[in-house]
């Protein structure tokens, strides 16, 4: 362990300056607590249980059927598709709000191999992230089988050279959930987009976290939760991105009545929306669904640009305080120092990550635990400050060195 002097009064400097530091007081926190699980569950939005109480009592208890046209709910999925769109680089009309992650990753998987052509061009095989998450890797080998593909486990970085004609679909992890590794989203997409295959993201560790470029970038589809970086709440709805350009043939693998071009038309045929409402499937779950449209309130006026720089910065400091307090040998940071290859959280790998991460939140610092041995700290910088990050690693060092 190397002494570095000052960290304490760094962090309160650095405190100082910040200018999203102002956004914490929009949230329910405890002050004796450092909360850096905001990577798998974000904080509570002050003014969301107020919004919830008036959807419950006058929405739903005065209004009742009225509240599908009077109060909004039936254009909810695409209006808060359209507040999404801005923190992922998306230009309006390309996110529809819903369903869960791994239900819009199958949407998104299968459509995207219908709209290469798939086994009948030729093309007949999926690339997926080989360090996905678990979830992502059960439904592409799912629709690989739906779809009379091959599917071909390759590492983000092994992608580009692994693209080729019979490529219909490539599905990746923009952030990886363990190490918060950033993968190259911009290269990948090209590399793919030149085979002639399509792309599909996931953005559940990225989005709200750090500049994503979906319409810069050329990105075909993608998908992302709601609940970890945008604290839209447990379960909140998924949100699915169609690029405009693929929107009159995007071909829904889950077609429901909410995606039907006469919804109410009750037509035993079915006839695709235009638009991104083609994402849509069944009726939306609406307590959920606007207690993350308050929840994105927060994000009013603030630049996804300045949330990347403090991201940065209070992962560095984290980083630089674990040298300072943690006894040499017992941590290893899993998480790339480089700024182009990190996400918003930091990786350690520790002994005993078990029985240290339970240590850590009876005292107050709440990360998670990744088996085998992976202690997982999340840096939300809309609520997070460095004095906060600066505790964390002391109490860290507290616990090591026992």
């Amino acid at each position: 362990m190397s002494e570095v002097p000052n960290l304490e009064e760094r962090a309160a400097a650095l405190d100082a300056v910040d200018e999203l530091g102002k956004l914490r007081e929009q949230f329910v926190l405890d002050d004796g607590t450092v909360y850096l699980d905001g990577n798998s569950l974000g904080a509570l939005p002050s003014s969301v249980p107020g919004r919830v109480a008036d959807v419950v009592e006058r929405e739903w208890g005065r209004l009742r059927i009225r509240s599908w046209t009077e109060s909004g709910w039936w254009t909810a999925p695409e209006r808060i598709g359209d507040r999404i769109a801005p923190i992922v680089g998306a230009a309006a009309g390309q996110i529809v709000v819903g369903d869960s992650t791994s239900v819009n990753v199958f949407k998104a998987l299968v459509g995207a191999v219908r709209l290469s052509g798939g086994p009948d061009a030729g093309r007949d095989e999926i690339l997926v992230d080989s360090s996905t998450f678990p979830t992502d890797g059960y439904i592409a080998e799912s629709a690989a089988r739906m779809t009379g593909c091959t599917l071909r486990p390759t590492a983000p970085a092994d992608i580009p050279g692994a693209v080729g004609p019979r490529t219909a679909a490539v599905l990746v992890n923009h952030v990886d959930y363990r190490t918060g590794r950033l993968h190259d989203l911009p290269g990948i997409t090209a590399a793919v987009r030149a085979a002639g295959a399509l792309a599909v993201w996931d953005l559940c560790h990225s989005a709200g976290a750090l500049p994503v470029g979906l319409d810069e970038h050329g990105v075909d589809l993608a998908v992302g939760c709601t609940y970890k970086f945008l604290n839209g709440g447990p379960g909140s709805p998924a949100y699915l991105y169609v690029a405009e350009r693929h929107q009159a043939v995007f071909d829904s693998p889950l077609p429901g009545w909410n995606s039907h071009a006469e919804p109410f038309g009750m037509r035993p045929g079915y006839a695709p929306a235009d638009g991104a409402l083609r994402g849509r499937v069944g009726t939306p779950d609406i307590l959920s669904m606007l207690a993350l449209e308050e929840s994105l309130k927060v994000w009013d006026g603030v630049s996804v640009a300045a949330v990347r720089e403090k991201s940065l910065a209070l992962t560095d400091f984290f980083l630089e305080c674990v040298a300072a307090h943690v006894p040499a040998g017992r941590v290893a940071s899993v998480t790339p120092e480089v700024h182009a290859e990190r996400g918003s959280q930091v990786a350690l790998r520790c002994d005993g990550a078990a029985a240290v991460m339970d240590e850590l939140i009876a005292r107050g610092v709440v990360g998670d635990f990744r088996a085998p041995d992976v202690l997982r700290f999340g840096f939300t910088p809309l609520y997070v400050g460095f004095a906060e990050v600066e505790r964390a690693a002391r109490v860290l060092g507290e616990v090591l060195a026992r």
